[in-house]
């Protein structure tokens, strides 16, 4: 390896780390939401199940429950660009499970993007640290 290509492996290194950096925060947001969804998915199920009149405990996120008595059947859920809807509560709970099962489907392809990424940045890495070693031994004393 010379000078030139050590150099521009040294570059593809940081970029390496740079986008395994951003992708460890968009694996964060995504397994988020994907438990934000699967709450809420499960809510939306419980009270779908209820009957009017039942009291059910509703997570409002943090640990925090309200319990509250089943009145109606509807819910209202965002469809995108910050407007939401008002439908039927089992049509809600299953427009979660499927927005779940999206996000699901690309914190996968987030985790592969990783794990890809850093195996070209160990093997990079190691090819780098090598061709430092050899010159290390060279130089003399």
């Amino acid at each position: 390896m010379n000078d030139e290509e050590l150099r521009q492996a040294a570059q593809a290194l940081d970029v390496y780390n740079a986008q395994l950096e951003s992708l460890s925060r968009q694996v964060s947001l995504l397994r988020a939401t994907r438990d934000e969804t699967f709450r809420a998915g499960k809510a939306l199920h419980a009270l779908a199940e209820a009957k009017e009149g039942d009291e059910i405990i509703i997570p409002v996120g943090a640990s925090a429950y309200v319990k509250v008595i089943v009145t109606g059947k509807d819910a209202i859920c965002g469809i995108g660009q910050g407007i939401s809807v008002e439908k039927p509560v089992a049509e809600a709970a299953d427009k979660m499970d499927s927005d779940r099962s999206e996000v699901e489907a690309a914190l996968e392809e987030a985790l592969r993007n990783v794990q890809e990424i850093q195996n070209y940045a160990r093997e990079l890495g190691a090819a780098v640290q090598q061709e430092y070693n050899q010159r290390q031994g060279n130089q003399p004393r």
